[in-house]
């Protein structure tokens, strides 16, 4: 699989982080960007649709971790690995896409030390299976195998209510070791102009 990397080699990660926060050590499904929906950013109660996004999240990581046991087994867990963009193309690609999950949010770079393992994977996949239909088991699987395997949506080609659904690829990295900060200028989540 030429989307898992097992190796010593230096790699520089990104990811979004509250101010202050110096690595990340997030739960996929409370708090990551890839997982969570910040419909209140600065806090407050959980609006309507903050219900429904966290099952719908639920259901989205539970299918994929249940394929990954079941035929790759040998990648870091979702549930278990820190979540990274592999560039800081991707993370501000993601930021482009969703505003709302990076808002306030510092764009911090980590290098890899030591020995690791690290998995890439189109997280626009994640988008896809958040949307508003019902996919039979076996589009699940279809869906589950070409993240896993580390194809982009747009290789595959997707519809969504009989529409083309189209939408950059945003790779994220499952990692599994040690990450040292980088000390740089941080990238805000704020919108441009504003810190």
């Amino acid at each position: 699989m030429d989307n898992l990397i097992k190796d010593t080699a230096t790699l520089e990660l990104f990811s979004w982080l509250d101010p202050g926060t110096e690595l990340p050590g997030w739960d996929i499904l409370n708090g990551s960007p890839f997982g969570s929906s910040l419909a209140a950013p600065q806090g407050g109660p959980p609006e309507a649709g903050d219900q429904l996004m966290s099952v719908q999240n639920y259901f989205a990581e539970y299918h994929l971790e249940y394929f990954r046991q079941r035929r790759y087994s040998h990648f870091p867990s979702r549930l278990h690995a820190l979540s990274q963009f592999a560039t800081r193309t991707d993370a501000m690609t993601f930021r482009h896409k969703h505003p709302s999950r990076v808002f306030g949010k510092n764009l911090s770079c980590s290098r890899t030390q030591g020995a690791y393992i690290c998995s890439f994977h189109d997280a626009s996949w994640l988008d896809y299976l958040r949307l508003p239909h019902s996919l039979s088991l076996s589009a699940l699987d279809e869906v589950a195998d070409y993240y896993w395997s580390g194809k982009t949506v747009e290789e595959v080609g997707l519809s969504f209510m009989d529409e083309p659904w189209r939408e950059p690829p945003v790779i994220e990295a499952l990692y599994q070791g040690v990450l040292t900060p980088q000390q740089r200028h941080e990238q805000s989540g704020w919108l441009p102009g504003f810190r």
